[in-house]
């Protein structure tokens, strides 16, 4: 396992969280969790995000909170705005999000990706 701390975005109540946590945990990972719920999701974080994964990865448009949005707030991506939207929206980020200084963003469950973590 990397000596490197690997960071698990995302919220507490989320299932797919709830799995991605069992994995890492039956799996030995070492993490820290960040809770958008009661950490939130600084603008600073928010653009490292939007720099590190491509749009389409990052968001989850799927999710009931994409769809809430106005058209005007959805038509924001298109425009640049990506970073100020999920930073007020942080359930917009798909879930799960990893981050390891040595290997880089994950988003999404992905157990054969994850397995980099064990190496």
């Amino acid at each position: 396992m990397p000596t490197a701390t690997l960071t698990l975005y995302g919220i507490a109540n989320c299932d797919t969280m709830k799995k991605t946590r069992q994995w890492l945990d039956a799996h030995g990972v070492n993490y820290q969790f960040h809770d958008y719920k009661k950490a939130g999701l600084s603008a600073e974080l928010a653009q490292t995000m939007v720099a590190a994964l491509p749009i389409d990865t990052l968001l989850n448009k799927r999710g009931t909170t994409w769809r809430k949005l106005s058209a005007e707030e959805q038509a924001s991506v298109e425009q640049g705005r990506t970073a100020a939207l999920i930073s007020a929206n942080p359930s917009l980020v798909r879930r799960p999000l990893l981050q390891h200084p040595g290997l880089g963003w994950i988003a999404g469950y992905d157990e054969t990706r994850w397995q980099a973590l064990l190496g």
